[in-house]
Order: C-alpha cells, then structure tokens, then sequence
C-alpha cells in the first residue's frame, strides 16, 4: 500500500486504515481509494475483524478528491475513468465503519467520512462540500447524503457557498455522533469499536444492512426489508447464545456464526 496504513489487530477484533498522504492533507486520487477498497474487501473476509476504523492525520482526514487528476478532463474522460465505481465498491463494506475525523474533511473527504457508518470528530474537525468554488459540484454523494444527513435547507446552503461546518455545528445538525479532544480521538473510536465489537457480528452486519436500506426505500420496503433481516438472525447461532445467555443471566460469547 503506497497511500494507506493497514493496522489488521489494532486492537483485538477492530481494524484501523490510516489515510497517509500527509503532504497532500490525504487528498483523494484514484490510487488511494482503490487501496482503501482493497483493505476494505480483505477486511470484511478477514474472521478476526469486526469493526474498522478509517482516519487521516490531526492536519486533515481528507482535504478533498486530488482537483491535478481532474483538472484538464473532459466530460467524456471523466465517464470513462468512472472512478466513483470503486467508492460504490467501499460502500458495500458489510462491516461497520467508523470515521475519526481531525482537521479538514473537505469535499470528497466530507463525502467519504458520510459513506462510514458512523463519526467521531476531534474539536478541529471542519466538514463541507466547497465544489461550487471551483465551478463544479460534488460528485461523490455530497448531495445526496449531506441532505439526508442534516437536512436540505442546510445542505443547500453549505453546497450553494462552500461554507464549512465546525465539528460542534456538525454535532448539533447530527452529521456526527461525537465531538471530542484532538488527544481523546482514537480512544473514543476505539470505545465505539469496542462496544459494537462485542455484539453478534451477524446481527451488526444484518442491522446496518437494514439501517443502510431505509435511505434508498419507502417505508414500505423499508420495513420489510428490516423484516426479512430480523427473521435471518434466527438462522445464526450468535441469536441462539445471545438469547440463551439473556435467561441464563450471563455475557454472551458470540463467534460470528
């Protein structure tokens, strides 16, 4: 890996991937993303993995996609290059994905950080879609998931202008799930990674599933989507020990199975 720091065991069943393009503030190229994609795909088959964790460096998480790769294509050339097919790849990661966030997540890097499941952000952290300032928009689901996430009179201001949200701001519009000390960032993503490490994996993979759905469907659909997932659980042997422990008063051992 040339842009990326693979850590398997970080800490026992949590992963970490280290953005490291330090120079760049972890700017986006093609070559990057596709490492990310990779770790991601052998992390997901890799049994002693339950959570990952991705973050850049205190400067920035990513300050935005790499504008030199872009700047002189065309409209044809970029159809072709289609390089958001590898990030619908990464958005398939069936395990969870907390992005720990210092400095500037900016543009593709706000849109990567929305692609994870869920956020903790340091007190310097700084998120936005600032495109429209270099004539174009963004392209990577900023649009779209920046208007889920926080709402579309907020989203169409912070895309009309470029603005930035401080970490606190994006707290309070729920962009992120914590604000927290630059120095207590990666313990309180670990905590995160150590709570959801300890459920059935089955059952995390199966509830992400159905929570990732409900963006992209009806109520409807939703729910029985969500359904559907519920019943699955029935099927693994984590749902038997975790209900089994639950009457025996005891701590469930899950194995994934």
């Amino acid at each position: 890996m040339e842009f990326i720091i693979v850590t398997e065991q970080y800490y026992p069943g949590i992963a970490l991937i280290q953005l490291n393009r330090p120079k760049e503030l972890n700017a986006l190229n093609r070559k990057l993303m596709e490492e990310v994609r990779d770790a991601l795909q052998a992390l997901d088959k890799n049994e002693g993995v339950r959570v990952i964790i991705i973050t850049g460096n205190e400067q920035a998480f990513a300050a935005g996609a790499d504008i030199k790769q872009m700047a002189d294509k065309s409209a044809i050339d970029m159809l072709l290059i289609d390089q958001f097919s590898t990030w619908d790849q990464i958005r398939r990661t069936k395990k969870p994905i907390i992005a720990a966030v210092s400095g500037f997540a900016l543009g593709g890097g706000c849109e990567f950080t929305m692609m994870c499941d869920m956020i903790i952000a340091s007190e310097t952290a700084k998120f936005g879609q600032p495109e429209i300032k270099i004539g174009t928009i963004p392209g990577a689901g900023g649009t779209q998931r920046l208007t889920k996430a926080i709402g579309k009179a907020k989203a169409m201001e912070l895309i009309l202008t470029g603005r930035f949200l401080s970490a606190e701001e994006a707290h309070f519009y729920g962009l992120v799930n914590k604000v927290v000390p630059v120095e207590m960032l990666m313990h309180e993503a670990v905590e995160l990674a150590k709570e959801i490490a300890q459920m059935s994996p089955v059952a995390v993979q199966l509830a992400k599933e159905a929570i990732n759905r409900s963006f992209e469907t009806q109520l409807d659909e939703g729910l029985a989507f969500e359904r559907k997932n519920f019943y699955l659980t029935f099927a693994s042997a984590d749902q038997k020990e975790g209900m089994q422990a639950f009457i025996e008063k005891r701590k469930p051992t899950y194995t994934g199975k």
